[in-house]
C-alpha cells in the first residue's frame, strides 16, 4: 500500500471549564468532548523524501505550522523510519473554529502513517504521539464522547452520546486558543461547571437535560470582543435549540435539537447573518 485516505472528524465541546493556571504554563481543564461528523478528507500518498501539503482551503499552512507536519515529523523522530509523504487536505472543517479541525487532520495523519509504514502502535502509542502535538489530537484518535482532563490527555470514555442533531454556526472570525487563554478572568468564575451532572445525563442519554445545562467559561472573554456569539446562542434557543454554547476556545457557537424541522428553520434564519452554517450530528 502506497496510498491511504481517511476521514478526521472535528468535535464539539458540551461543556467546558478552565480550572486554574498549572506551573508549566498550561491551563487545567475539565470539559466534555463529543466528536461529530463534519469532516475533512486526508489522503496520503508515499513519497520517497520529504513532505508536501495540499489543500482546497488556501488559508491553511503548507509548512511546518501545520500539525499534518508535526505529525510526519514526530512519527520519524519517534520511529526512526525516514520516508517522504504528501497530504491532501479536503477542508471543509472551518479554521480556527474550536471544531478542532487542525488537531484532527494531525490525528488522521498519525493513524495513516501507522498504518502505511507497518508500524503496528496501539490505540494508546498513537495518542502519547498525538499528545506532543496538540492537546486536542489524543481526543481526536480516540475518538466518540469522552471527559477530558489535565490540558486535554487525561481521557475517560463516556457511553456513546451519538445520533444528535447538531447545528454549527461559525461567524469567520478566526480566535486565537492563547488569546482567549490570556484573557481569561479565573477569579472572576464564581460557579462552576458541574460536568459531572453533564456525564450523568449521557449516561441517561438524557439530550433535553444535557442541553439545559451545558456551558463554556472561555465565552465570557470571546463574547466580550465579539457579541454577535451571544446573538446566535440566543438566536438558536429562539428557533428551537434545547441549549446553546460556544465550542472550545470559539468561535462556533452550537445548538443541540431534538426536531429536525426547527433544526433547519434556524439554519435559514441564522443564513441571513453569517455564510458559514452546518448541519451535523454526534458520532
Amino acid at each position: 500500500m502506497d496510498e491511504i485516505t481517511l476521514e478526521a472528524f472535528g468535535k464539539i465541546n458540551l461543556s467546558l471549564d478552565v480550572l486554574h493556571k498549572r506551573a508549566d504554563g498550561y491551563h487545567e481543564l475539565n470539559t466534555i468532548m463529543q466528536q461529530i461528523d463534519l469532516k475533512d478528507t486526508i489522503t496520503l500518498k508515499e513519497l520517497e523524501e520529504g513532505i508536501k501539503i495540499e489543500c482546497n482551503e488556501k488559508e491553511v499552512p503548507l509548512d511546518s505550522t501545520n500539525l499534518v507536519y508535526k505529525a510526519w515529523e514526530k512519527m520519524k523522530e519517534k520511529t526512526g523510519i525516514n520516508r517522504g509523504i504528501h497530504i491532501i487536505i479536503d477542508k471543509k472543517i472551518p479554521i480556527a473554529s474550536g471544531l478542532a479541525g487542525g488537531s484532527a487532520n494531525g490525528a488522521a495523519v498519525l493513524k495513516g502513517l501507522n498504518i502505511l509504514w507497518n508500524l503496528n502502535l496501539s490505540d494508546e502509542d498513537l495518542r502519547d504521539i498525538g499528545l506532543e502535538i496538540g492537546a486536542d489530537v489524543p481526543f481526536c484518535i480516540m475518538g466518540g464522547t469522552a471527559h477530558a482532563k489535565g490540558i486535554g490527555e487525561k481521557l475517560t470514555k463516556l457511553k456513546p452520546f451519538s445520533n444528535k442533531m447538531v447545528l454549527l454556526a461559525n461567524v469567520g472570525i478566526p480566535i486565537s486558543t492563547a488569546y482567549v487563554y490570556e484573557n481569561l478572568n479565573l477569579r472572576a468564575i464564581n460557579n462552576r461547571i458541574d460536568i459531572d451532572k453533564i456525564v450523568h445525563y449521557i449516561e441517561e442519554d438524557n439530550l433535553a437535560k444535557l442541553a439545559e445545562n451545558m456551558a463554556n467559561v472561555m465565552e465570557s472573554v470571546v463574547i466580550k470582543e465579539h457579541s454577535i456569539i451571544d446573538e446566535i446562542k440566543k438566536d438558536m434557543i429562539k428557533y428551537g435549540a434545547l441549549g446553546s454554547i460556544m465550542s472550545g476556545s470559539g468561535p462556533t457557537v452550537f445548538g443541540l435539537f431534538d426536531d429536525e424541522d426547527k433544526l433547519y428553520k434556524c439554519k435559514d434564519e441564522l443564513e441571513k447573518k453569517i455564510c458559514k452554517v452546518f448541519v451535523a450530528k454526534t458520532i
